[in-house]
């Protein structure tokens, strides 16, 4: 998938305004995933994606144990102001859908096994599928 394609997806998804819109969602979701995964699986599946989309996965070191409900709030924090917190929990479901089309599914399998199980559930659901959401809005 290519970059234009790739973000085009997230932001008629998403149904957001703009590109630049779809790039802060993404940048978002992927940051915190990676903060997630550990060893070279966030390089491995940046190997997958356009170099624009794939620096996201790699530009920043950090490796944290976040649970689902944490890996939410990271999420919201980066999208900034204006995006309320279901909001980002919506753009980080679309992202992850989006990522699990442009990538193979032995690579989404190898990003999950690093994931505790409760992460299954977001990958698996995408964008329409029934989720079990954190019940807080703010920490």
């Amino acid at each position: 998938m290519k970059y234009a394609e790739f973000l085009g997806q997230v932001q008629a998804r998403a149904r957001l305004g703009n590109e630049e819109a779809a790039v802060r969602a993404t940048r978002a979701t992927l940051q915190t995933l990676a903060e997630r995964i550990f060893g070279k699986e966030a390089e491995h599946l940046a190997a997958q994606l356009p170099s624009e989309i794939g620096r996201f996965l790699t530009e920043n070191p950090h490796k944290e144990k976040l649970s689902l409900d944490d890996f939410f709030h990271k999420v919201h924090e980066r999208e900034g102001q204006g995006v309320d917190f279901p909001e980002a929990i919506y753009h980080a479901r679309v992202v992850l859908e989006v990522l699990r089309e442009a990538v193979s599914p032995g690579e989404i399998d190898h990003v999950l096994d690093q994931l505790p199980e409760e992460f299954d559930q977001l990958v698996e659901a995408g964008s329409q599928g029934d989720l079990d959401l954190p019940r807080r809005s703010k920490r």
